[in-house]
């Protein structure tokens, strides 16, 4: 009897499909691969004027293609669960509603010594099918070499996070109650037949902690960072992109272009939040990075990271940088590639965020 068994595994970034078949039904058919779409190319106003224009109209693209979301308020509507004397800083735990139905829960660390308003960071944890972690990224080693939260707070900034829509403590809390894996692909089932994708969910739940972040009185409005690794450095990236109070970036792995991902036959190296229909008939994800301009950014990566295919990495660094040439801030962008290194964020990779903001959000740039 013939026998076709089809595993599908779904491990964060990574997707793997494995078709196996009795060793008397040998494939016959030729693999054929779909076309591949063509993809206007980023073209940069040689005027600092005219590429202001152009940014105007891609962040325009990007809000379209993320789907239909009601209006953000001026300032979410925050509850403070606790707030915990930690000796040298204040620990707030809180959540806001977004409009969408989900409570979206977030930490705050506060240094206690202020000297006037302190700069501010919005760390994006990361995916890697890790859905019970979110936000307590913040206070782990498991993907970075310190946990960041302390040790961003000990040089004096304020940090923020919270649980990207199915990790954390929003994990189960969607439309059929489902976990990991499957409430990841339910949830984003649900925002595409509501004419929005899980992508722009994730985006706008970042800005709104960007607007608590904002309003709160301790900080100063003009010295607020963003970072992340994996996924939190692609919604780094996209952040600054539709948001210009981000002033610094950093984003570690993920780099991708989308075409030279597809080349390489790497989808399956991305979940399905990552996918935004439409968005290859516009740009690439040079565009998107390109309109982080003229704020500083910083990208590092390892040229062994199979989710960010080396060929993408350069192109979007051709790409893009003249964005910043054209500003007049060229040593504002910055991307590194370490040889030899995959998915990972490396002693040497801390030690470039902490200089990049001690550079451009400790002191007012």
């Amino acid at each position: 009897m013939k026998v076709r068994a089809a595993v599908l595994f779904s491990v964060g970034w990574l997707m793997i499909e494995n078709m196996a078949m009795s060793a008397d039904e040998p494939s016959v058919v030729a693999r054929q691969r779909p076309l591949r779409p063509t993809v206007p190319a980023l073209e940069i106003p040689r005027s600092a004027s005219g590429w202001a224009a152009r940014r105007v109209e891609i962040r325009a693209t990007l809000e379209r293609l993320l789907g239909e979301f009601p209006g953000r308020p001026a300032i979410p509507s925050v509850t403070t669960l606790m707030r915990e004397d930690r000796g040298d800083h204040w620990m707030e735990r809180f959540q806001f509603e977004n409009g969408l139905g989900d409570r979206v829960p977030g930490v705050l660390l506060l240094p206690k010594r202020l000297e006037g308003k302190v700069p501010a960071i919005l760390y994006h944890h990361w995916h890697g099918g890790e859905y019970d972690r979110g936000k307590v990224e913040l206070f782990e080693t498991n993907h970075t070499p310190t946990a960041p939260g302390p040790a961003l707070l000990k040089r004096g900034f304020a940090v923020m996070a919270i649980d990207a829509a199915c990790f954390g403590e929003r994990q189960g809390q969607g439309a059929d109650g489902l976990k990991g894996g499957a409430g990841e692909m339910s949830a984003s089932k649900l925002d595409l037949w509501a004419g929005r994708t899980l992508w722009g969910r994730m985006v706008r739940d970042d800005r709104m902690a960007l607007d608590y972040l904002a309003s709160r009185p301790e900080v100063d409005t003009e010295r607020i960072g963003a970072m992340g690794m994996s996924m939190g450095a692609t919604r780094t990236w996209w952040l600054m992109a539709l948001d210009e109070r981000i002033r610094v970036g950093v984003a570690v792995a993920c780099l991708t272009r989308y075409q030279d991902l597809i080349a390489a036959d790497g989808l399956k190296y991305h979940g399905i939040y990552y996918y935004v229909p439409g968005m290859l008939r516009h740009f690439d994800s040079e565009a998107v990075v390109a309109c982080a301009s003229p704020r500083a950014l910083l990208c590092l990566n390892g040229d062994q990271d199979a989710g960010s295919p080396l060929s993408g990495i350069r192109a979007i660094e051709g790409a893009a940088r003249p964005a910043w040439q054209v500003s007049e801030r060229s040593e504002a962008f910055q991307s590194v590639v370490y040889n030899g290194v995959g998915h990972s964020y490396t002693e040497e990779m801390w030690d470039r965020t902490l200089a990049w903001f001690g550079r451009w959000l400790a002191e007012n740039r």
